[in-house]
């Protein structure tokens, strides 16, 4: 879906976000690219001490997602309702299973208020910065941590028994 011509800069930041969770990201992989086939053993797994999981991970993206929809929703800024870093509560099969539909729900709510919101309200403040920051910001902290699940994926596959 191409969206440069649309001179609506709200659309082409949801496009933005839309392409960094499901695909045609242009720093790499999305995290559905990045998370497929990961089990949930994996995902619960810590092959790096003192770093987060890959579920913790999605978790995290997950509640900022819902905090930035939030925010742009007229919320005053905070820390998401879950936490920053909520806790891994379940590691069977279908909580992994419910975290991933969970993070694709998130986005896809957070894509779709984007794309209503009119190009004036970019500019609008959220604490500190405005509501363009915040939505890059989005994006940028997705390649961030997707970046890390990649490493943890391959400290896993290195730990993997051959």
């Amino acid at each position: 879906m191409t969206v440069a011509g649309t001179g609506s800069e709200a659309r082409r930041i949801a496009d933005e976000l839309r392409r960094a969770q499901e695909g045609e990201a242009w720093h790499g992989p999305s995290a559905r690219e990045v998370l497929i086939g990961v089990t949930a053993e994996q995902a619960a797994a810590r092959p790096i001490p003192g770093a987060h999981s890959i579920w913790e991970l999605v978790l995290h993206l997950t509640a900022w997602r819902g905090e930035a929809l939030r925010r742009i929703q007229g919320g005053t800024p905070g820390a998401p309702a879950e936490g920053d870093w909520p806790p891994v509560r379940d590691t069977g099969d279908a909580a992994w299973a419910a975290a991933l539909h969970a993070l694709g729900e998130a986005n896809c709510a957070l894509v779709a208020a984007v794309e209503r919101l009119s190009d004036s309200r970019l500019d609008d403040p959220i604490g500190r910065d405005s509501v363009y920051v915040l939505l890059h910001g989005v994006a940028q902290h997705d390649a961030y941590h997707l970046g890390q699940v990649s490493l943890l994926k391959k400290a896993l596959q290195a730990q993997a028994p051959r």
